[in-house]
């Protein structure tokens, strides 16, 4: 059997976007894909799909899933037919992002300093002071070039009439990136000839744009600068990423217990003594990067690590305290952000969200729950969620008592579709719903994308959780040239 037989049973509910297809027909940037899969039958595909599992298994290419009963450890599945955005739809996203990115760097500023969007009531105050991210020890402290989000993941999704909108902005230690890299290896590996054949532009430029933004944040002016890669330790649900950017990066991997503070520098435990560190790149949230400032009993970061930063021996990726910009909560006000401090339009649109500690907007949400989605506004992973459409009643009336303990820790979006995108699946070829998480970096410099991000797939039928935490996938992006 040829693949060419998949795709005429390949059926799209038409209240979806499907990527590929559009009317009964292939949309121009799948063309060549779809040329080239007819010319391969079931069982070629059966095995690139099953070369694809032994080097995500040889390669130990693996998450974290804490609340599943068996082993902790998951191979992450991949999915092997590619998202692909065509030049034009990734000019857009990324002139959307970098502007939303300009926008929250400066709201961060404000907010840590003169606080001039407070005072002119364009963000309420109680919603910056409620949010357990926003740090007083930040107050008028002084971050290098005054950039507050080095690296940020943004999660886009598609509506059923096309159009992007941002879902939620990830500020603090964004994950996932990792996998955008090793999806990228591991099509070059199954499918060779395809990518240059669809001029399919590159990613693998990202570690290196990391490493030279790293160097350049140094406080030290010197040619080499110590740069480190601070992780939590191998029980963290990303230590894979940790380990395959300190890799690629050609930089040191440490824990807590391998750095120590003295006379405010931060050095790094070497076998030829202290060697000081310049640059951290930390995986580690901000409760814990330092039991003199933060939780006591946190062994994850280093004592003292703060006056460190404080002084400006040491910078620190992402700055501290940068979760008050990606709380839930203060996501609505973002597009109110870009006007305030851009006086331009934003690009890219928010998904309608209401605010459940207003009462008016508690009860439009409640009257109406069965199609909304309920999140918890610091919640990460999909952990917490309510999607109103798929619970049971008793599940709903539980949520509700929860919600009704502190408003202010939850969020309701409207159900959004999310566009479909064609899968390979048990032998066949099936829609899935898919998200985008593009990696932005910030540096002195600007701010870059490398063209593609992690495309999340909800590997359940009919599901629209993407997060690998809950059973989703992911499949390459490529962006064409």
């Amino acid at each position: 059997m040829q693949a060419s037989e998949l795709l005429n049973n390949y059926f799209v509910d038409d209240r979806t976007w499907d990527e590929m297809y559009a009317n009964n027909t292939v949309r121009d940037q799948y063309r060549g894909a779809v040329d080239f899969l007819h010319q391969l039958s079931i069982d070629e595909l059966n095995r690139k799909e099953e070369q694809a599992k032994r080097l995500f298994m040889s390669q130990g290419i693996t998450f974290t899933v804490y609340s599943s009963g068996e082993g902790i450890e998951k191979i992450f599945p991949f999915d092997i037919i590619p998202r692909i955005i065509t030049a034009a739809e990734w000019n857009y996203i990324e002139s959307g992002i970098k502007q939303r990115l300009r926008a929250l760097n400066l709201f961060l500023k404000d907010v840590y300093h003169e606080q001039f969007i407070i005072k002119d009531r364009v963000v309420p105050i109680d919603m910056v002071y409620s949010c357990p991210h926003y740090l007083r020890e930040m107050h008028q402290f002084p971050v290098p070039y005054d950039i507050y989000v080095h690296i940020a993941g943004i999660d886009l999704i598609r509506n059923n009439d096309g159009s992007f909108y941002i879902l939620e902005d990830n500020l603090r230690t964004p994950s996932g990136v990792s996998y955008m890299l090793e999806n990228r290896e591991i099509t070059k590996r199954i499918f060779p000839d395809l990518l240059p054949r669809n001029r399919v532009r590159p990613v693998n430029d990202y570690p290196n744009i990391l490493h030279r933004n790293l160097v350049s944040l140094s406080p030290r002016q010197i040619a080499n600068p110590t740069v480190v890669v601070l992780t939590p330790g191998i029980y963290n649900s990303a230590y894979f990423e940790h380990t395959t950017l300190s890799r690629l990066m050609g930089v040191e991997l440490v824990e807590g217990r391998d750095l120590v503070v003295d006379n405010h520098r931060v050095y790094m435990k070497t076998t030829t003594g202290l060697q000081q560190v310049d640059v951290i790149y930390r995986r580690v949230d901000d409760d814990y990067l330092d039991p003199l400032v933060f939780r006591a009993e946190s062994t994850l970061g280093v004592a003292g690590i703060m006056s460190a930063y404080r002084k400006g021996n040491v910078a620190i990726v992402n700055a501290v305290g940068n979760g008050v910009a990606d709380d839930k909560a203060i996501y609505s006000f973002v597009p109110d952000m870009i006007k305030y401090y851009l006086n331009e339009e934003p690009i890219l649109k928010n998904v309608p969200t209401y605010q459940l500690e207003n009462r008016e907007h508690l009860l439009q949400v409640f009257a109406d729950i069965g199609n909304m989605v309920i999140k918890k506004t610091n919640g990460s992973g999909g952990y917490g969620m309510l999607m109103g459409n798929a619970a049971s009643e008793e599940e709903i009336d539980a949520y509700k008592l929860e919600v009704l303990k502190d408003p202010r820790q939850f969020i309701a979006q409207p159900v959004i579709s999310l566009s479909s995108a064609p899968c390979y699946m048990n032998g066949k070829l099936t829609p899935r719903r898919i998200d985008l998480r593009p990696y932005a970096l910030c540096g002195p410099g600007g701010i870059e994308i490398v063209p593609g991000g992690l495309t999340r797939v909800a590997l359940r039928e009919g599901s629209l959780v993407v997060n690998s935490s809950q059973g989703g996938g992911s499949k390459d992006t490529w962006v064409l040239a």
